[in-house]
């Protein structure tokens, strides 16, 4: 009867480390990146819009400026750096 432990050692001897193509997972990584980014920065401004406009004797027209400040300064704060040569 042949070992059950054949099979992962000779996948074991078949990996060589550094060789595995990851261009997949970098770029899951990137999406996944990108998104808890720019959705965290959309839940806040919108937590901060809410928060403006529904606080005793707010009004409409703060919370839209205060929200819009937020995305703008959050956007300059998050955008993608030029990458620096190493």
């Amino acid at each position: 009867m042949s070992d059950p432990h054949d099979t992962a050692d000779a996948d074991a001897h078949a990996y060589v480390h550094g060789h595995m193509a990851i261009r997949e997972q970098v770029s899951t990584f990137r999406l996944f990146l990108n998104l808890a980014k720019w959705g965290s920065l959309a839940v806040a401004a919108l937590v901060l819009f809410l928060t403006v406009w529904f606080r005793p004797g707010g009004s409409f027209i703060p919370a839209v400026l205060a929200a819009v400040v937020l995305v703008v300064l959050g956007f300059l704060a998050l955008k993608p750096k030029p990458d620096a040569a190493h």
